[in-house]
């Protein structure tokens, strides 16, 4: 990268004193990015989405796939169908810490909030390792941040998971002590992606470290009142100077009584511990291990979580739900389960919205769902793609056509298609690798494509260098 670190930059390291930074400057200035992909275990199972390209397993994370090269990712199906999701490396160690906390949380299905959840990659990280049934709602404040969050978590397919854009604090007074986990991944000075980015290079200062965490502390405290007693916290950023991480750590415990939780990893992974203090952390720093900057900790709310889901209703305010019942029949004959979800209008759109005790009325009532079931034009009610790509949509429901990867691009494109002599007539439900696609409306000599149009591929590069 030709822009250079910062001076400041390099003379904070130098202070902290340790060795753990020794290597750090050479490998931002002189090694690539690590390219790697975390697969989706209930779309990939039995599937080596990666055969080609795959170049070792990521340590800490069972599910990830490092890669010798970076293809184009844009022009493979399975990457809209939500079979993997591209991910850095170190970002893939919230599948580590869900999963090592499940056993400390006696109710089964729980709830988790992102707090800070754009664009979903922990998000989505977290959905694959917690119990089925959970629940979980992925905060982003930041509106233009919102819209790729909810197309990523409509990939992966997971219809209880939820999308909300409120400032933390908003939610605290929505959903008090409302959630088993919470993830704070805040906003932080990006010291972590300046082997990336050269803005992050530029734009860095003390004092934007000094104004990151003031902002992070508020984050927490308002997080922290949305968390159950007994319940955990799990604070990230992707920065690597002390003030940002340690001192915030401290500052939990110290301030709001936050009990430290450490969690296991293997010397060999190459993760480093914490700096000036015996609190335990993870610190993920390049030259030390394959990925790019992140800090993670975990405490724990001191108190005692509820056993069953019964006892686990949030303690926000109420808000009924709602259904349009002229419009329920014909979408609910198309889900595996009914009973687990509400139809609510927007606008022509009629989402799916998790119909558990774990989710906060308060929250339901403000949140966009992953799942949105369909459209109505006119008389028709026409499904929409993220129901094909959920796991809400009851098999068999839909008459189904294989596609080669060349039509699955054209359909992506959102070109018109012809179907194979024979398929019948209406709405077909398209199949590429096994795996549902998209929606086509099949008039005989053509398909009328109904994928989404704001998700359509409008690159027009060269799909020929995809995964598989």
């Amino acid at each position: 990268m030709d822009t250079p670190l910062p001076q400041s930059f390099l003379d904070m390291l130098a202070a902290a004193g340790t060795p753990l930074f020794d290597r750090l400057p050479a490998a931002l200035d002189g090694e690539a990015p690590s390219i790697a992909v975390r697969l989706n275990p209930a779309k990939a199972a039995g599937r080596d989405v990666v055969s080609a390209l795959a170049d070792g397993v990521v340590p800490w994370e069972p599910l990830g796939r490092y890669l010798a090269a970076r293809p184009a990712f844009t022009f493979d199906p399975l990457l809209h169908q939500g079979a993997y999701y591209v991910q850095d490396p170190s970002s893939m160690i919230t599948g580590l810490i869900t999963r090592t906390l499940l056993p400390a949380i006696p109710s089964r299905p729980l709830a988790m909030l992102d707090a800070c959840a754009a664009p979903g990659g922990k998000t989505t990280a977290a959905l694959a390792a917690l119990p089925e049934g959970s629940v979980m709602v992925a905060n982003e404040f930041t509106p233009s941040r919102v819209v790729p969050l909810a197309e990523n978590l409509a990939r992966w397919g997971n219809p209880n998971a939820v999308v909300t854009s409120q400032p933390v604090g908003k939610l605290a007074r929505r959903a008090p002590e409302s959630f088993d986990i919470v993830a704070v991944d805040a906003p932080c000075s990006g010291e972590g992606m300046m082997r990336k980015d050269a803005d992050a290079r530029t734009q860095w200062s003390e004092g934007l470290t000094r104004s990151c965490a003031a902002l992070q502390r508020e984050i927490l405290a308002d997080a922290w009142v949305t968390l159950r007693p007994g319940g955990y916290l799990v604070y990230s950023t992707c920065t690597f100077n002390t003030r940002e991480n340690e001192d915030n750590l401290a500052w939990l415990v110290a301030e709001l009584g936050a009990e430290p939780v450490e969690i296991p990893i293997e010397a060999s992974w190459g993760i480093a511990g914490a700096i000036g203090t015996s609190l335990p952390a993870m610190r993920f720093i390049p030259g030390l291990i394959r990925g790019e900057g992140l800090f993670a900790a975990v405490v724990r709310k001191p108190g005692t979580l509820p056993e069953s889901v019964g006892e686990c209703r949030g303690k926000g305010r109420r808000a009924s739900n709602t259904r349009d019942k002229r419009r329920a029949s014909p979408v609910e004959a198309w889900l595996a389960d009914p009973s687990a979800f509400t139809l609510r209008e927007r606008g022509d759109a009629l989402d799916l919205v998790p119909a558990s005790p774990l989710l906060p009325p308060a929250i339901a009532e403000i949140c966009r769902p992953a799942v949105c079931a369909a459209t109505v034009k006119g008389r028709d009610i026409i499904p929409d793609t993220s129901l094909a790509w959920s796991s809400a949509l009851a098999t068999g429901t839909f008459p189904t056509v294989e596609t080669d990867t060349p039509t699955a691009v054209a359909f992506l494109r959102r070109e018109a298609l012809c179907l194979p002599e024979g398929t019948p007539r209406g709405i077909v439900m398209l199949i590429h690798a096994g795996l549902p696609l998209g929606f086509v409306k099949n008039l005989g000599n053509r398909a009328n494509n109904l994928h989404r149009a704001s998700w359509r591929i409008i690159s027009q590069g060269d799909p020929s260098t995809i995964l598989i």
